[in-house]
């Protein structure tokens, strides 16, 4: 097998997808930590166009993109399917990975705003959560899949545990346990399957870097 590298930044989300996925498959892989301020010319290389983490190198092959590298692990790798085999399941679950791609942008613009601009994205990220919580994990089961952590689970477990550093440091509420249960069932059932548990970044290095990355953000020009 051609070896396997992953350039990524620890506290970022879209890193971490593809960490659980290689992870879950057993797929063994090197790991180059970016410094985002100062990127390497392998990154650069690599990912031309967007210049952006992660990127993962299959032999000399560059894939780029959370979402596409993780489809490409399970098209390379079958042990342990992350999407579903069925042609209309395979599509449903593809569906949600857009959906949640497309709206957790606004969770994102929570962080980084204020004022009338950060409103309108705490209320979108709550339509976001309710519209999961009404439609996401299978009733009855542990997660969006069923009973085994699928491309779904990966796509929203790269929300989920940055949810609450983005709401201490941005000091606006999001995730209510009360009004997204099933959710939030599901965040317990998620963070503490080994696989994920022992590769989730530690939350008060999050919450100490997002914090100095929002103050760092409110005070350019763009909010003066």
């Amino acid at each position: 097998m051609d070896g396997v590298k992953l350039h990524g930044f620890w506290a970022s989300p879209y890193s971490s997808r593809v960490i659980w996925a290689l992870k879950l498959k057993g797929i063994p892989f090197d790991y180059i930590e970016e410094d985002l301020s100062n990127k390497s010319a392998l990154l650069l290389q690599y990912n031309p166009v967007h210049k952006k983490i992660p990127v993962l190198v299959h032999g000399s092959r560059p894939v780029c993109e959370s979402t596409v590298i993780v489809e490409y692990l399970e098209e390379t790798w079958p042990q342990y399917p992350l999407v579903p085999s069925d042609p209309h399941e395979r599509a449903v679950v593809r569906f949600w990975v857009k959906f949640i791609d497309e709206k957790s942008l606004n969770v994102w613009t929570v962080y980084r705003s204020v004022g009338e601009e950060q409103e309108k994205a705490v209320r979108d990220s709550v339509e976001m959560l309710s519209i999961l919580e009404q439609h996401g994990p299978n009733r009855g089961k542990k997660f969006f899949g069923g009973d085994d952590i699928n491309i779904v689970d990966i796509a929203f477990g790269a929300v989920a545990h940055w949810v609450g550093t983005i709401e201490e440091v941005s000091g606006r509420k999001l995730f209510d346990a009360g009004k997204f249960p099933r959710l939030n069932a599901w965040m317990a059932n998620f963070e503490s399957s080994p696989m994920i548990a022992e590769n989730l970044p530690d939350q008060e290095k999050l919450r100490e870097i997002f914090a100095r990355l929002r103050e760092k953000r409110l005070s350019s020009s763009t909010y003066k």
